[in-house]
């Protein structure tokens, strides 16, 4: 829907949500915000607590609260209606377009590819835990995201291709283990909000909005090696050999 939005249109869209937010703190006092930051947090409680009664209790009345906290923000009310006129305006584009004749190419041209679909290690997963498997597996390169929960990826257990590897989180709420066997060459790019990181003996105790960058001393000219690109909102990595 978006790939006819130009970057100044958006560039405008996004600025005026940002003064609607202002706004709304200045005047409103961030009602809806303080709301939803408290929502957050008992989802977050409830999430942890998840498999008692009372855990569960918490974390649904969170999710129903931070929903109805999001879409009383001003900010987040005029980007529905932008979202909307947008959708409009591009639905109406692509009618237009779709009675121009069209260039038809030969069957020969468009099957010039064969392609096969790879079944990926990881689906994506908004709750919960992931983790590698504890015994042998098939390696394939992971590109996931989700909310709340923790991703351990074990790489001693699986035979790494002698090429680059790619491990790609990103993630809202919850921890990242990642063990990486000793042969092989490594680089980690972590981007956190709040949370700690330990990697490879580097230790970060307290990470606030900052992005990390290690890598092995042969990355760039030794194979194999592994890629990895981690973002957080809130909790902790830990990368270390095994």
């Amino acid at each position: 829907m978006f790939q006819r939005l130009s970057t100044d249109t958006f560039n405008w869209i996004l600025i005026i949500g940002v003064i609607l937010f202002v706004i709304e703190i200045a005047f409103f006092h961030g009602g809806a915000i303080v709301s939803a930051l408290f929502s957050a947090a008992f989802v977050y409680v409830g999430w942890k607590n998840f498999n008692q009664l009372w855990g569960k209790i918490l974390f649904w009345l969170g999710i129903v609260w931070l929903i109805f906290a999001i879409l009383n923000m001003l900010a987040v009310r005029f980007l529905i209606l932008a979202a909307i006129v947008i959708f409009i305006i591009n639905y109406s584009k692509s009618k237009q377009e779709a009675q121009r004749i069209q260039p038809e190419l030969s069957r020969d041209v468009m099957n010039a590819d064969e392609v096969i679909q790879v079944e990926p290690l990881f689906d994506h997963k908004v709750f919960g835990d992931q983790y590698t498997a504890d015994t042998s597996y098939q390696w394939r390169d992971i590109n996931i995201h989700g909310m709340f929960g923790d991703r351990i990826i074990d790489l001693s257990n699986t035979v790494l291709p002698n090429d680059t590897s790619v491990v790609s989180i990103r993630h809202l709420v919850g921890n990242i283990v990642i063990y990486v066997p000793y042969e092989v060459e490594l680089s980690v790019h972590h981007s956190s909000i709040f949370g700690r990181a330990h990697i490879l003996g580097k230790h970060h105790w307290k990470l606030m909005n900052q992005s990390l960058l290690y890598q092995t001393e042969n990355y760039d000219t030794k194979l194999p090696r592994v890629k990895i690109v981690t973002s957080l909102l809130s909790g902790d990595i830990e990368v270390k050999r095994i």
